[in-house]
């Protein structure tokens, strides 16, 4: 009788219409997605030595002991035929620097960079960064992260793409690995969210608003020339989100910004678990995600509010139909109403947490996890806002900008 009742042709279409806005999300990240290049659709072929432009490629790194050495030895197993490497030992407190020297194995292209103490108002990623570039001979500037692994045709295709899509500044969306459950249940939330706001490259290629540009801090490239006419990390010492405010600070300087998709070319583990998890993606998320706001300063003020609406929005068809599935039972129309809008919604939480899996090439049935995945995200967002400009990253506190 309950079920009868449900899915008469007039509560279908209604149901079907109140759910609508749940199936936004999936639809727009899979057009978003087929609109943004592959590193895959440029050629893989590097340039003979003679002509190909020196690629200084600069790694900080703190406390990356787990990491380092693979992502060395990756890098220097390019097939790009004129590239420095230059790894920047952020002050680390265990055995980061001999594991790349050792990974190096003496390799020409290899310099290790130990920067001065960390400046007042400076985030340490970018100090390194700073410090690393100044060592830098490439007329183009390669930043990647410790945790990031790399096909020998990395480079090239980088390099290329830049080239055929006429950007300035061009960064890499690769495949996220995942280890635990946690992992796989936040990371397609997180991700979902920051392709519903940003877009495919082509919208940020057409942007007109520099809000409207971001750049993926694991693996970027510019070249020698603006990085320096827009003042470097210097310019964005002290912002959380330093990836994100210098794609900005490059679009207002008159050049484009621009996204590929290189699953097959990088890979990289963000977190190890739920505590890297919170602590990672509650830095990012409020102190470096309010300048991805439009509205500037009244934007930046109705952030937060902003930033708890995607899961919330995630997650109410979960509370509706535990709210709703008792009265429903007993017999309320309202109350079947308000579950079959639930069921119908709900799959449209699990469509958006299917697509971002795909994108990554992970299996579909991972969107089982999107009520996990949801709540665990409404957590750090509000834990975020609670702590404010205040965060904390391997061992050291900072007042973001």
């Amino acid at each position: 009788m309950f079920l009868h009742v449900l899915i008469t042709p007039l509560s279908v279409s209604l149901v079907a219409l109140a759910a609508l806005p749940w199936w936004v999300s999936p639809l727009l990240v899979s057009w978003r997605r087929k609109r943004t290049p592959s590193l895959d659709d440029v050629s893989d072929a590097p340039p003979a030595a003679a002509s190909a432009v020196r690629v200084s490629v600069i790694l900080p790194a703190r406390n990356e002991g787990v990491h380092i050495a693979d992502c060395v030895r990756a890098v220097l197993a390019t097939n790009w035929p004129n590239l420095e490497l230059i790894v920047v030992d952020d002050h680390s407190e265990d055995d980061t620097a001999r594991l790349a020297i050792d990974a190096a194995d003496g390799d020409v292209r290899f310099t290790l960079v130990r920067p001065a103490a960390l400046a007042d108002g400076w985030f340490g990623k970018q100090w390194a960064c700073q410090a690393g570039q100044e060592q830098a001979t490439g007329a183009l500037l390669l930043f990647i992260d410790a945790d990031t692994r790399h096909a020998p045709d990395l480079v090239t295709r980088m390099v290329r793409m830049r080239e055929s899509r006429r950007v300035e500044l061009l960064s890499v969306a690769g495949k996220q690995l995942t280890g635990t459950i946690w992992e796989r249940a936040v990371q397609p939330a997180v991700f979902a969210m920051i392709l519903t706001r940003y877009g495919s490259a082509e919208a940020m290629e057409q942007a007109t608003r520099a809000c409207d540009v971001i750049a993926n801090g694991q693996c970027f490239l510019l070249s020698r020339a603006v990085y320096d006419a827009i003042g470097g990390h210097r310019a964005v010492r002290d912002f959380v989100a330093e990836d994100l405010m210098i794609a900005q600070t490059v679009w207002s300087h008159g050049h484009r910004v621009s996204l590929a998709l290189g699953v097959g070319q990088f890979r990289v583990r963000m977190y190890h678990g739920l505590a890297e998890l919170v602590e990672g993606w509650g830095k990012n998320v409020y102190a470096g995600g309010r300048f991805a706001m439009r509205g500037g300063a009244l934007g930046r003020v109705v952030y937060p509010l902003v930033l708890l609406t995607f899961p919330l929005i995630l997650l109410m068809p979960l509370f509706t139909v535990l709210l709703a599935m008792p009265a429903a039972i007993d017999g309320s129309p309202l109350a079947r109403f308000a579950v079959g809008w639930a069921i119908a919604a709900g799959a449209g939480v699990f469509a958006t947490f299917a697509v971002a899996n795909r994108s990554n090439r992970d299996s579909a049935w991972r969107a089982l996890l999107a009520p996990l995945g949801a709540a665990i995200l409404l957590w750090i967002c509000a834990s975020a806002i609670g702590r404010g400009r205040r965060v904390r990253w391997k061992g050291r506190a900072y007042v973001a900008r």
